[in-house]
């Protein structure tokens, strides 16, 4: 199947560089997205033609939550810059390659059936993971979702606390599977992008503070869960927001090389989680 135009690596650059030009120029409303953070679920009218890829994200249980800890506000954990981030995101895959994406992102649930079932949707991304917690039976169907060719992203979580608590969850999915470090060699930066020279991309604050880093994590860390034949089931972004580079690409006070990075690594997850 081809995914990708058959277009320089020069023309890849000026077409990010232009997407991100476009944005800043135009970009979302606070009325649009700013306040209206519910949950999109899948329907005939979010459906433009037949789709090869749908953009998912994990609505998980927060740890200590009463009531389940779902919710859809603005301060639930797992739909931190949600929806904004993930359309902008939708939008450079679209102008970037020729993947057939679906334009609006699924909410999924590991307790869901029918349609909306996580085996449905093969990548998913979770932010705020340190938060997260599973059941047995949760842990389980994501364990064997990741076994049977998904793939799964993780995104804003940051220092030393916020792995200990992210990895509370992780070993409940993988007791037995060690987190190791993806380092240049890894075939996951190099699908579209040439990513060997990456940096901490930071979350809104760097507007106002011009600080990079969130608590003390003051690296950022590519790391992943491997299955037995090498393939990155599990890609963990820690030290670093991306989400929120691509929610405020569209802002002129958020700089264009951060943005820049947080897409060129997303639509490599999206590539190497679609092929491998």
């Amino acid at each position: 199947m081809r995914l990708l135009a058959p277009i320089s690596a020069l023309l890849l650059l000026a077409g990010m560089s232009t997407g991100l030009l476009a944005f800043q120029r135009g970009g979302y409303s606070d009325d649009e997205f700013g306040n209206a953070r519910e949950a999109r679920t899948y329907s005939g009218e979010n459906e433009n033609g037949k789709s090869e890829y749908s953009w998912s994200r994990l609505r998980y249980t927060a740890a200590g939550a009463g009531g389940g800890g779902y919710g859809y506000g603005r301060w639930s954990s797992w739909s931190r810059d949600y929806p904004k981030a993930d359309r902008q995101f939708l939008i450079a895959l679209k102008r970037l390659t020729r993947i057939q994406a679906r334009p609006v992102e699924q909410v999924v649930d590991l307790d869901s059936t029918g349609p909306e079932s996580i085996e449905n949707f093969p990548w998913v991304y979770a932010v705020q993971a340190q938060t997260w917690t599973f059941t047995e039976p949760e842990a389980k169907r994501m364990r064997e979702y990741l076994l049977k060719g998904g793939f799964l992203m993780v995104d804003d979580f940051h220092g030393a606390t916020d792995w200990e608590h992210f990895m509370n969850g992780m070993l409940m999915v993988f007791p037995d599977r060690t987190v190791e470090d993806l380092t240049d060699k890894d075939e996951i930066f190099h699908v579209l992008y040439d990513l060997t020279e990456r940096f901490q991309v930071p979350g809104e604050q760097y507007v106002s503070t011009g600080r990079t880093y969130e608590k003390d994590g003051y690296i950022a860390e590519w790391r992943g869960i491997k299955d037995d034949r090498g393939r990155v089931m599990v890609a963990i972004c820690h030290n670093m927001h991306l989400g929120d580079a691509w929610e405020w690409a569209d802002d002129p006070r958020y700089p264009e090389k951060f943005a820049s990075l947080a897409f060129r690594l997303g639509i490599n997850y999206v590539m190497y989680g679609m092929t491998h």
